[in-house]
């Protein structure tokens, strides 16, 4: 009898720890000018410190460019570009932004938003489990800004829903755990008339190519596996946003993209206007790339042409390539279609430069990511990576400045991205890409042994290039952002990161202790519930 009762004693006993430890997992968290507590039970990730940042830096270069709009429709306005300098942050301003974070959690955003924004009527904090709005609301009333956050307890779709007709929002800012797309649909129809629409996606190996099928079925799109995965990503997203603006005859701007850690973000304005909905074709690719090399080709779902009188919206032929890479001799794989358009607005990202302030926790990486976005070439989609260039034809593998020396030597332009420190993003053709990797390695040659006939590195460099490529130090090759010694490129943030486990607190080295507590946590379940056999 003892030993049957052990089994139920054992549960009772591990859910009496488990409510222990809820009550335990209580924290006081301070980030920004924010001070909130948080249970076990609700999402927080410090990792995200940067997201948040960087978010309040874009809202406020936005707030001032969205204010003189608006003022300079009125009639009788004198419009004054400084008047926007004067109004503070933690107070409430009647034709001030109107702001919904669709996923509060904690409700960490929307008081930072509302504590160091400048120029808010509202801010909306929404959620959809009750606990976290009753920790918003607790959280709100601690900061003392209950004249500026509004706790709501609802299904975020249909909130924005209930929006799409009147009272937008000016700001909607989606930041879920995995996909946004289900969001997206209620988003572009929430967001007032050149509001701003702020999204985050977390699957990152959906996006870049692990699951195609799972990708298209998200997005609309198809994913491929390739060195450029992060941009690819940004770019599926971005024309899935497109997409379902389309529908509703409205269409995106982006101001501002980026991959970061764990996830992709993008900050977009929507418009209105049937007539500039028809230049959205011209905005999408499909991708042809190679197999063997990796090489890759875009071809636009449509074309425009232009003449005196009127634009004309033509269908382009295809396919762009043949069935073999030009390159070296193999298949393609079709992928897409992308945003080809620009990622960001350069005049924008320089002033969310000037906005960045010195108490941000994470200056150091903004002021290093933004600069080197500032630097990309916006013209241009997709990048080549120095060690796959390499590796596909077996070669040591050159100094940086060195190739970026021979495309701008060339006549061509480059850049880095800021998604990969070995990244070459140039409008080059592949064949004058292909050209220099082939001078180069007449200067190293690749070992004999592993040029296979029919390998791709065999194609490749069996052709000669039809000319000289100097590897000549060029006065340009040495970006700004690496002679100012900025944090271009950045480093996990902490130890074990990552975008944690859905519905739990990820708190400083919490995730560690997780996964230490929890080995062995099957194996141990299953002999619980084993019943003892009878002795024989």
């Amino acid at each position: 009898m003892l030993q049957l009762l052990r089994p139920k004693l054992r549960v009772s006993i591990k859910i009496l720890v488990n409510k222990m430890n809820e009550v335990k997992e209580i924290r006081n968290i301070s980030e920004g000018l924010a001070n909130i507590k948080t249970s076990g039970k609700v999402f927080y990730n410090p990792v995200q410190e940067f997201n948040r940042d960087l978010s309040i830096s874009v809202i406020s270069t936005f707030a001032k460019e969205y204010f003189i709009e608006k003022k300079g429709k009125e009639k009788e306005f004198v419009l004054n570009p400084n008047e926007f300098e004067i109004r503070t942050a933690g107070d409430k301003y009647e034709d001030g932004l109107y702001i919904l974070e669709a996923l509060s959690a904690t409700g960490l955003r929307s008081i930072r938003y509302a504590k160091e924004i400048p120029g808010v009527r509202e801010i909306v904090a929404n959620d959809f489990s009750a606990k976290a709005v009753e920790d918003i609301k607790n959280n709100v009333r601690f900061n003392d800004i209950e004249h500026l956050v509004t706790p709501n307890h609802e299904d975020a779709t249909i909130l924005m829903y209930q929006h799409r007709k009147h009272d937008r929002f000016d700001v909607i800012d989606l930041d879920p755990y995995g996909c946004p797309s289900m969001f997206l649909d209620s988003a572009v129809q929430a967001v007032n008339e050149g509001g701003l629409l702020l999204v985050t996606a977390t699957d990152m190996a959906v996006l870049a190519g692990n699951s195609p099928e799972t990708c298209y079925s998200k997005y609309g799109a198809i994913s491929i596996k390739t060195k450029s995965c992060h941009e690819v990503a940004l770019r599926i997203l971005l024309q899935c946003i497109e997409s379902h603006a389309n529908r509703y005859g409205r269409y995106i701007v982006p101001l501002l993209s980026l991959s970061a850690d764990f996830y992709i973000r993008v900050f977009v304005r929507v418009y209105s206007g049937a007539h500039k909905c028809k230049y959205s074709t011209s905005k999408l690719s499909h991708v042809y790339q190679c197999t063997g090399c990796d090489s890759f080709t875009l071809q636009p779902l449509g074309i425009i042409k232009m003449n005196d009188k009127n634009v004309k919206f033509k269908i382009p032929t295809g396919p762009p390539v043949s069935h073999k890479c030009e390159h070296c001799g193999q298949p393609h794989h079709i992928g897409g279609p992308i945003w080809s358009a620009p990622l960001h607005s350069p005049e924008f990202v320089r002033q969310v430069l000037d906005e960045v302030r010195d108490n941000f926790g994470t200056i150091r990486r903004i002021q290093g990511v933004l600069n080197v976005i500032q630097e990309e070439l916006i013209d241009t989609p997709l990048y080549y990576t120095l060690e796959k260039l390499c590796g596909t034809i077996h070669v040591e593998q050159p100094q940086m400045m060195s190739i970026r020396s021979a495309i701008l030597n060339a006549g061509y332009r480059v850049s880095f991205t800021h998604m990969n420190p070995t990244s070459i993003k140039t409008d080059a053709p592949t064949k004058v890409i292909w050209d220099i990797m082939r001078c180069w390695e007449k200067t190293r040659p690749a070992s004999k042994k592993r040029l296979i006939e029919g390998s791709p590195a065999f194609c490749i460099l069996s052709k000669e290039p039809e000319k000289e490529y100097s590897f000549k130090l060029h006065p340009a090759a040495n970006p700004e952002s690496k002679k100012l010694r900025l944090v271009r490129f950045q480093e996990n943030p902490l130890p074990h990161w990552g975008p944690g486990f859905k519905n739990t607190a990820m708190i400083g080295d919490q995730k560690i202790l997780k996964s230490q507590r929890n080995q062995g946590k099957r194996k141990k379940e299953g002999a619980d519930c084993m019943e003892p056999k009878e002795k024989k």
